[in-house]
């Protein structure tokens, strides 16, 4: 069986076809965070520092931290600041530090720049995964050298030269080149994380049916993990979490083993509560005063006030389990042991469905 190794300092994570899915998490990233972006140019972690234990909380296996961020008010003062091979490097060593210093769970080093992949993998402590390489030309001959320097396993984006093909032969293909020029590198496929890049479905009708296939493909004859933007199937269209909880399990059925997404729910914020609030009132629905934030969003199916595991983390368990992934069913049990009452209520019925006679 296919393992790729992923360490820390003190923690190992194993993406691999006999192993539990494995969760990368997401939020480390100022890309579309504007918050979060001009708190990282303020030089103030603590945002950070909460989304990675967050994420480790809610069942992430590994961390990615992205440097991608825009500093436009330092951009203003120093016309450095515009080149992201100028930002990237410091401010991913700085990440990589800061989260190293409350999680010892492993990392993922995710830029486009190759300054702050080497920054990230001089700082990281242990065995990281690096993202990323595609089948570019140029890419290939300036992040592989990296992989091999620091003997980490890197994912490898089914893209090259001439875009991304909406072909699942064409991304096989490139999948393939990359398999192949690594191991004219010495690097072995069992650290070749493929990612064979999910479309959304709202676009292309057979996204999902391409992903099956390809998966199947990479396992059986490259013999590589693979991974993927999980949230990029359903962008766009309604209920995302719906669909993502069904991609997943169907993803993993067919040979995918690893997830770059957020696996947390994220809490119900003021604004939110309080539009809850006055639309229950405004019906004559009376809550008693006492009644704290938490139970109110419980009562009124509006999530949680604390971050906790989202759907597509409950998912994911569930298919370990059936997988076999999930020996004895103990960490299916153990994530829904604050539901066990609510889980006997439903059970009023022994056994299965009774014969006629």
């Amino acid at each position: 069986m296919t393992r790729t190794i992923v360490e820390s300092a003190t923690k190992t994570s194993i993406i691999g076809f006999d192993q539990p899915f494995s969760v990368i998490g997401e939020r480390i990233n100022p890309t579309g965070r504007k918050i979060l972006n001009e708190e990282l140019e303020r030089d103030d972690f603590s945002r950070v520092e909460r989304d990675a234990l967050a994420q480790v909380a809610a069942g992430a296996t590994i961390l990615d931290i992205n440097s991608g961020a825009v500093f436009s008010n330092k951009m203003a003062e120093d016309p450095r600041y515009a080149d992201n091979n100028f930002v990237e490097p410091d401010l991913m060593r700085k990440l990589v530090e800061v989260v190293q210093a409350v999680t010892d769970c492993p990392l993922c080093i995710d830029s486009s720049v190759p300054g702050a992949l080497e920054a990230g993998l001089e700082a990281a402590n242990g065995r990281p995964l690096l993202n990323s390489v595609t089948g570019e030309e140029e890419r290939l001959e300036l992040v592989l050298p990296l992989v091999k320097k620091y003997n980490v396993p890197v994912v490898a984006i089914s893209n090259d030269d001439t875009g991304i093909s909406e072909d699942p032969e064409v991304r096989f293909a490139v999948a393939k080149k990359i398999v192949e020029r690594a191991a004219d590198f010495g690097i072995p496929a069992h650290d070749i994380v493929v990612d064979p890049l999910v479309m959304p479905i709202g676009a292309m009708g057979t996204a999902g049916l391409q992903v099956f296939e390809l998966n199947n493909r990479l396992r059986n004859e490259l013999g590589v993990n693979t991974t993927c933007g999980a949230s990029n199937i359903s962008f766009g269209l309604p209920n995302r979490h719906g669909i993502n909880n069904a991609f997943l399990p169907m993803a993993m059925a067919t040979g995918m083993t690893s997830a770059i997404m957020n696996p947390i729910a994220l809490p119900v914020g003021p604004k939110k509560l309080a539009e809850k609030k006055a639309e229950i009132e405004a019906k004559g629905i009376i809550v008693p005063a006492d009644m704290d934030d938490e139970t109110f969003c419980q009562l009124f199916g509006l999530g949680s006030t604390q971050p906790k595991a989202g759907k597509e983390m409950e998912a994911i368990r569930a298919a370990n389990f059936l997988t076999n992934n999930d020996e004895g069913g103990a960490e299916w049990i153990k994530f829904n042991s604050t539901n066990s009452g609510a889980a006997g209520a439903a059970g009023g019925r022994r056994g299965g469905r009774r014969r006629r006679g």
